[in-house]
């Protein structure tokens, strides 16, 4: 049953339950060789795509394919395409090897596979046990053991390592890649990226049933911006000397420590040491991926109304959605991961409105964007000749010591 392709293709997937569009063109491709996670919120229409990815759900509109058909055209869908969606399909009563031996008997392999999925899962000494006595991270091995009865060419797990202790998650890590590198493929759904992050190779992250992003990890990973943070004996010097060498992103943190994008630590020490500025402490700051998902995902649940009232972005325009027709951003190239916000809209989740600071605090020689002192001071730390404050901290507010 294996065609040597192993791939999925979801294009323009759309599925409106009444008036709630719980998928909207959705699309991305999954590869053999790969595990793809596809990520976001809870709610925000992974369950609904793999419905309709396994036939189990029909699409508004939009197509959902595996090697170029609809599940239900793929002849013997159980060796092709091994899936889980829940792991709570057992009868209490039955032992898991009674289970299997059921389920072997529906796709048509012989009995002898219950037992080696039992091993390949790491349930072969609790193959006599009953399904009711299981634990939850028991009932995922056991569900999983069941998608690879048939020896499938593709896996499709939903919330796969949901219940699984510590070391669970790392075996099922290691067998999820090393299924993929024997040329199959992979997709699991979560709504956590750092759970899956050491795991996928790519990614499709969705919120509110539409793409926010879809490409390499590797790709997310080259959108992060990083930063130094400094604490300077005089960071009016410091600041003067970095400005003298062209660097414009400086900005003053809460704590008293200069965050400055777009160099390198050894650059910032090297400035500091030549303007005879004392560093007290530096170190570089890098943005991680679930805070980008987090970026990505923000307002599952928020009124539409109240995000364009904060200027966010335009009413009636969700930010990352995909223009009508269109299964891709423009000017994206596929699996580029390529993400273009619509116009007027301003990323969340890095952004930092202005801190408050302490009653009777006084900061003298610069002006924080976001509080008012009782007399206005030109801002030292805007480019020369603008008049204007850096952008807020794209980082979020600092807690302490970052």
């Amino acid at each position: 049953m294996h065609d040597g392709s192993g791939r999925i293709v979801v294009q323009g997937l759309t599925k409106q339950f009444g008036p709630v569009a719980a998928v909207q063109n959705l699309s991305f491709t999954v590869e053999p060789g790969s595990v793809t996670g596809f990520l976001g919120p809870n709610g925000a229409g992974k369950t609904t795509t793999l419905r309709m990815l396994l036939g189990l759900v029909t699409p508004t509109a939009g197509t959902a394919l595996i090697n170029g058909s609809p599940f239900d055209r793929l002849g013997n869908p159980g060796r092709v395409v091994g899936a889980v969606l829940e792991a709570q399909g057992f009868h209490p009563k039955r032992t898991a090897r009674n289970h299997l031996r059921v389920y072997a008997a529906a796709i048509g392999v012989p009995d002898a596979r219950a037992d080696q999925v039992l091993q390949l899962v790491g349930l072969g000494a609790a193959g006599d046990r009953k399904a009711g006595e299981f634990s939850l991270g028991m009932k995922q091995r056991l569900a999983l053991a069941t998608a690879l009865l048939g020896d499938p060419q593709i896996l499709v797990l939903d919330e796969p390592a949901n219940g699984l202790d510590p070391e669970g998650i790392a075996w099922l890590r290691s067998f999820l890649q090393s299924f993929a590198r024997s040329g199959r493929t992979v997709l699991i759904s979560s709504h956590l990226l750092a759970e899956v992050e050491q795991t996928v190779d790519q990614v499709v992250i969705i919120s509110r049933g539409q793409t926010m992003f879809y490409g390499p990890l590797d790709n997310l990973r080259a959108q992060q911006q990083a930063r130094v943070l400094v604490q300077p004996s005089d960071a009016g010097a410091l600041v003067a000397a970095l400005r003298e060498q062209g660097v414009a992103g400086i900005e003053q943190l809460p704590d008293g420590r200069i965050a400055i994008t777009g160099v390198e630590v050894q650059q910032v020490a090297d400035v500091a040491l030549k303007a005879g500025v004392s560093i007290y402490g530096i170190e570089e700051e890098r943005a991680d991926l679930e805070r980008l998902f987090f970026q990505l995902t923000s307002g599952q649940y928020a009124g539409q109304d109240q995000y364009a009232a904060q200027g966010q972005f335009p009413p009636g325009q969700f930010p990352g959605q995909f223009p009508p027709g269109q299964g891709q951003f423009p000017g994206q190239q596929q699996g580029s991961g390529y993400y273009a916000p619509p116009p007027g809209y301003q990323q969340q989740g890095y952004q930092q409105p202005g801190y408050q600071q302490q009653p009777g605090y006084q900061q003298p020689g610069y002006q924080q964007p976001g509080y008012q002192q009782q007399q206005q001071q030109p801002n030292p730390y805007a480019p020369p000749g603008t008049g204007q404050q850096q952008p807020d901290n794209p980082y979020g507010q600092q807690q302490g010591g970052a």
